[in-house]
């Protein structure tokens, strides 16, 4: 390690850290140097292009610009001298001619103007103005842009092409002509323009700005703001973020209504911003559902007060509810007889047909405390282990296979870890659209790294990768098997890793003895050749590490594709070391947490079997009450079963199986045969049309609690508005619940909910609630109250019985249903980058739904020219199951062959296309393969039960644009 440098500034001798600038080390030590175009937020290297924090160096002939300059030993270095301060003052007294005048200002306090104040510039610029100025731009529905206040510093620039690595925006023509663009000089709004907000975040100016912070004419609206920290609610990723918050000052909600109160919350407040914040998940980077997607909260379409199903308005599969007006289906109710009704119903089931009559599901999207209560709920009150949540959806299929193979179902590295990784592996993952935070750090890495990404669907990391194999669907076990043979026939595997932390190398090298490459390319559809070059540049690496999302997972075989990607890493050694791992992008915001906490029908809290003796004994002594031996069913066996009558009472919290489950006719077949059905939410869902009573609830921005993210870090989100009209807390309306199911609860705050949590879950071990109010973010497992947590782990053993990893041998098993005559193409589904899951949210927040506001199907330009269609215009797409009618995209991304849905559009939604057929390990439905006829909108009969498309309604924003 390199020594200190020591050198003097202004007078004091100080220290340099190696590769530190001296402006660095002053601010390290409270000396203040202005600075325009350098930022010291993580990614962004020094420019050294606006010369605002000029140093006098001692013998040196001129200045030196200290955010770019390294001090050297014995250096005497001068930050307060008067030819210093001439020399900033004379810079922004030029860039300040050419700004519009401060009460006109962008952004009134900005960067610049804030340090144009404190160099002594109050009273203007001496030197002219340009005599033309750019127009503004407003196309952007997010953004606005007005580079009347650029000065070029560049921050921009850097903060897309190399932060977030989009290379959107960039400098274009020369000398006093020059000026930022987006693409070929595009309007950003009809550039390709990802909405990240990243450039917003940098810019000092205010050239770039919000929209929601400036009037109609871009001048800065000067809105009193404060501020809340928190957590992104959306993907895996767990970004951290800050709330700047808005309002008209009115006494905050009642206490005793909604709970404890944000300091601060009033009633009236609203979002008006969010920026990012330096986590160890985002390093202040955000996408542009985490920037701009919150308005959600005060949609016109939010539940406020507890709603019960009218007497003469019974249920239906086919029946939808205008969320605008439920009033045909529901009146209006207050809290303690929306309550009653509720836990009457199920309490009733419960006494007259046993627990296993009724179910649950908890949400991925609340708190890990609301978790644990709603699992606890079920097993307790209602008798029964029949709770589950999107896990079964999302990653069931890699939980148990890493249950399997490695003891644990978290990842082994954080996403992060691929900056030390030599190889990174992309596999049936699309994180630019998914992960859009975590695809950053791929990107970066891939500069000089070697990435390779692995997908039958092109996406947008693909174009960073130096390989890139577009493989045929359903072929993954294929694929990795051959890869595996490579590694395995070559002897590139890690002998000495293999002999003491592996079982089963034998019979996994039998096994795939016949998998050559040769063999294989024909299944697969990639060239032995690339097989070959892939597995060897794996195994070779270093540190290898493989990220794997969905594509992987909601297969009918994946659980087999997993533990291929298992055996993969364990044989090479690449687990248990920095840049090394093996890494499921988690998909809901909370899904690691909520697995956690037991939301899971086989498992306790901490994944502790359920039918375990000894496991069991231990929970009811800790919760006072005898449970049910039996393992639950799952979310797709559970409307299995109240088909065939067995399940008839069921509780929803914050889950939309009505959108989300395979073959969507069915699901709401079931739902709308339950005897009693309570669902709470924020809005009436596609579920909640079929509901007994509805219950209000609480949004992220409205509460307390801990999440956990993909990378096993687990953070805090605070409070940071009002909860409208009677809507209540999640964890109260649970205990308020659980209460009339004959439960002695008393909790008071989150904070009781998760000291619980730490009684039981070892994996929390030294993580605090009061440490999360400090700290924001603890990694588990923590070894000590005053350690970091470890962010790699099993570098010493796995937590299996044996201490070593299972490799459990795939076999080339056919999808369930694959293309044939009569349905020739393949039909793959997922979410889009502006939306999330079922669309519930996200199509209720403005400019995400005018972002991405219609239905579209992605299909590739040969097909749509085969079919005689031009982008924009409607196809049917068919499947054994239903019908829908959708606008046709044209995507050179997607495979001939193939068609890509979105699953979060209610008027064309995917799920009454696909198949409810499981993984028999992890009981996941193969969402990304199904086959599936596509043609010209009225052009051919419907196939299944329900002929033709879904009837299209006004989509659930639009009331809100």
């Amino acid at each position: 390690m390199s020594e200190a440098v020591a050198f003097s500034l202004d007078g004091r001798e100080v220290a340099a850290a190696a590769g530190e600038t001296i402006w660095q080390v002053a601010a390290r030590e409270g000396v203040a140097i202005p600075h325009l175009c350098h930022s010291a937020e993580p990614g962004y290297r020094p420019d050294g292009n606006c010369r605002a924090c000029m140093v006098e160096v001692e013998g040196e002939r001129v200045l030196a610009a200290s955010c770019i300059r390294r001090p050297a030993r014995g250096m005497k270095v001068r930050t307060d001298t008067e030819r210093a301060r001439h020399s900033r003052r004379t810079v922004f007294e030029l860039l300040l001619a050419d700004q519009p005048a401060r009460e006109r200002a962008r952004e009134h306090d900005s960067r610049f103007w804030t340090w144009t104040e404190r160099v002594g510039l109050d009273g203007g610029s001496r030197f002219p103005a340009r005599e033309s100025r750019p127009a503004p731009d407003s196309s952007h529905p997010a953004m606005r842009v007005a580079l009347d206040a650029c000065i070029q510093c560049n921050l921009c620039v850097r903060a897309c092409r190399e932060v977030q690595v989009n290379d959107v925006i960039g400098m274009a023509y020369r000398g006093h002509g020059s000026s930022i663009v987006f693409d070929f000089d595009d309007p950003m709004g009809e550039s390709t323009c990802v909405a990240c907000g990243e450039c917003v975040q940098a810019c000092p100016t205010g050239a770039l700005m919000e929209a929601s912070l400036v009037d109609e004419a871009g001048v800065d609206r000067r809105l009193p703001l404060r501020e809340v920290e928190s957590v992104c609610p959306y993907c895996g990723v767990g970004c951290q973020i800050t709330y700047r918050i808005t309002g008209d000052g009115a006494a905050a909600s009642d206490p005793a209504a909604s709970g404890p109160t944000a300091d601060g919350a009033a009633a009236g407040d609203r979002i008006a911003a969010v920026t990012g914040r330096n986590g160890p998940s985002n390093e202040q980077r955000l996408c542009v559902k985490g920037r701009f997607g919150f308005d959600y909260v005060a949609h016109p379409h939010r539940l406020t007060r507890p709603l019960v199903r009218r007497e003469d308005a019974p249920k239906s599969a086919s029946g939808e509810v205008d969320p605008a007006n439920p009033w045909t289906h529901f009146r209006e109710a207050g809290w303690e007889e929306a309550l009653d009704r509720a836990a009457a119903g199920l309490r009733r089931i419960r006494d007259r047909d046993g627990g296993g009559a009724l179910a649950g599901f908890g949400s991925a999207k609340g708190s890990n405390e609301e978790a644990y209560l709603v699992q606890k709920m079920i097993r307790t009150g209602f008798g029964t282990n029949n709770v589950d949540h999107c896990t079964r959806l999302c990653h069931a299929s890699s939980v148990v296979a890493l249950l399997e193979g490695i003891g644990s179902g978290a990842v082994t590295a954080p996403f992060t870890s691929c900056a030390d990784s030599d190889v990174i592996i992309v596999i049936g993952a699309n994180p630019t659209e998914n992960h859009p935070v975590a695809a950053t750090f791929f990107k970066q890495a891939a500069k000089s790294k070697t990435l390779i990404v692995m997908d039958p669907r092109g996406n947008g990391l693909a174009r960073h990768a130096r390989h890139a194999l577009q493989f045929r669907p359903g072929a993954d076990v294929a694929l990795l098997n051959a890869l595996i043979h490579v590694i395995v026939a070559e002897k590139l595997y890690d002998e000495q890793y293999v002999a003491t932390r592996t079982e089963g190398f034998e019979n996994l090298r039998r096994h795939v003895a016949p998998f050559t490459p040769e063999a294989m390319a024909p299944v697969c559809g990639i060239d032995p050749g690339a097989l070959r070059t892939v597995a060897r540049a794996y195994a070779k690496a270093e540190a290898g590490i493989i990220f794997w999302g969905m594509g992987i997972s909601q297969s009918t075989h994946g659980t087999d594709n997993a533990r291929c990607l298992i055996a993969l890493a364990a044989i090479t050694g690449h687990v248990g070391r920095p840049g090394t791992g093996l890494h499921p992008l988690r998909g809901q915001n909370n899904v690691q947490g909520a697995s956690d906490a037991g939301l899971i029908p086989m498992v306790y809290p901490d994944y502790q079997a359920v039918d375990a003796a000894d496991v069991r004994a231990r929970f009811e002594d800790a919760w006072g009450t005898s449970l049910d031996p039996e393992r639950g069913l799952t979310v797709v066996e559970i409307m299995h079963a109240i088909l065939d009558g067995g399940i008839k009472g069921m509780y929803v919290m914050g889950e939309n199986p009505a959108m989300s489950d395979p073959d969507v006719r069915h699901a709401r077949e079931a739902l709308a045969k339950l005897e009693h059905l309570v669902v709470q939410d924020l809005f009436l869902t596609e579920t909640a049309f079929h509901a007994d009573v509805v219950l209000p609830a609480s949004a992220w921005p409205e509460k307390d609690g801990t999440v956990t993210n993909t990378n096993r870090q687990v953070q805090l989100g605070r409070r940071a508005l009002p909860l409208p009209g009677e809507a209540r807390q999640d964890w109260w309306i649970v205990q308020e619940l659980a209460r009339r199911l004959g439960l002695d609860w008393r909790y008071e705050h989150p904070r009781d909910v998760f000291r619980e949590m730490t009684e039981v879950m070892p994996s929390l071990d030294n993580i605090t609630w009061e440490r999360l109010e400090r700290e924001s973010a603890v990694t588990y497992p923590c070894l000590g109250p005053d350690r970091p947590g470890e962010d790699v782990v099993f570098g010493d053993g796995f937590p299996t019985a044996t201490g070593r990893a299972a490799l459990v041998p795939a076999e080339v098993v056919p999808s369930v249903e694959e293309p044939d005559d009569e349905y020739p193409m393949a039909l793959t589904t997922g979410r889009q980058l502006e939306h999330w899951h079922t669309g519930a949210i996200t199509r209720r927040a403005g400019i995400l739904d005018a972002l991405e506001p219609e239905a579209v199907a992605s299909l590739s330009p040969a097909d749509l020219a085969r079919m005689g269609v031009a982008a924009g215009e409607a196809v049917r797409i068919s499947t054994r199951r239903g019908a829908i009618e959708i606008a046709a995209r044209r995507d050179p991304a997607v495979p001939e062959g193939m068609v890509f849905v979105p699953f979060c559009f209610a008027e064309a939604a995917a799920n009454v296309l696909t198949s409810p057929e499981l993984d028999p390990f992890g009981k996941i439905p193969g969402f990304k393969l199904c086959a599936a006829r596509v043609e010209p909108a009225g052009s051919g009969a419907g196939v299944g039960a329900e002929p033709e498309p879904e009837r299209k309604r006004e989509p659930a924003g639009a009331s809100g644009r």
